[in-house]
């Protein structure tokens, strides 16, 4: 039998390469998409490396040009925008939602027909758990999650005649460089200047302390592993600490109530 493929976008670092080392281990073909495939060179036998720029489709259709089949696709590409509502440019409005949402839509769009030809498939998009939580200066982060939440909702009914599964994965803060690569800085907003500045000082230190003391990738790989292994697996998961501490705490308190735990665990007064 031939080996079950898997694509993982945004697969460079991080989760991505987490996952694309654990899944070759298991020995799947792993094709590792990435803006920078050079950095996945010669890292493992069942590793291919793609040059695939999400927010590009004739990227997307050039990476996908020689590949027949992809039984498992994994969007994992992302990044998060640091600013308020009030400083962000419409070109970090577009750019943001260009790799967070469209770029996951299209991917996905060109997958759709491999799959269903095939009757079968299986689809994960990594979220967060920011996709279910508010935070401020992380708004349009936080939309860009809840969008690919709702895609994953409904994607669930749309591809199900075709025994195509999708499910989500809400991983909180982990250490995956995330701080340093893959977040962007309105510098505007972080102005001493700024009327938030106070919001600045208080949340965004413990933010990126958070992220660097976060849980390994490795989890979040091997969550993925244990999806794919199992057919009936819930629609949705959470993956690190503070995922496993909020979401279940957003499901059972009030909005008044949840928002007054996450001022104070936050101190944002």
């Amino acid at each position: 039998m031939s080996k079950p493929s898997v694509l993982i976008t945004g697969a460079s670092s991080g989760m991505g390469r987490a996952t694309a080392l654990f899944l070759a281990e298991k020995d799947f073909l792993v094709y590792a998409g990435s803006r920078t495939p050079e950095k996945l060179e010669n890292l493992h036998p069942n590793i291919h490396p793609l040059a695939l720029d999400i927010s590009n489709p004739k990227s997307i259709q050039s990476a996908l040009s020689s590949i027949q089949t992809i039984d498992i696709l994994i969007n994992n590409a992302g990044y998060g925008l640091v600013s308020t509502v009030e400083d962000v440019s419409e070109t970090q409005m577009q750019a943001q939602f260009d790799i967070n949402v469209f770029g996951t839509l299209r991917v996905t769009q060109a997958i759709i027909p491999k799959m269903r030809a095939k009757n079968s498939g299986i689809i994960i998009n990594i979220s967060s758990f920011l996709g279910k939580i508010g935070l401020p200066l992380l708004t349009l982060y936080n939309a860009s999650k809840y969008a690919v939440e709702g895609i994953t909702d409904s994607l669930r009914y749309e591809l199900a005649p075709f025994n195509i599964r999708v499910h989500s994965i809400m991983p909180g803060f982990f250490e995956t460089n995330f701080a340093k690569d893959n977040l962007i800085i309105n510098e505007k907003t972080m102005q001493e200047n700024s009327p938030y500045a106070k919001t600045v000082s208080t949340l965004a230190p413990t933010i990126i302390e958070q992220i660097n003391n976060g849980n390994d990738a490795t989890e979040v790989a091997q969550l993925i592993y244990n999806i794919i292994q199992d057919n009936t697996f819930k629609a949705r998961v959470t993956a690190g600490e503070k995922a496993q501490k909020f979401i279940p705490m957003k499901k059972e308190l009030s909005d008044e109530d949840f928002e007054r735990r996450v001022r104070e665990y936050y101190n944002l007064g």
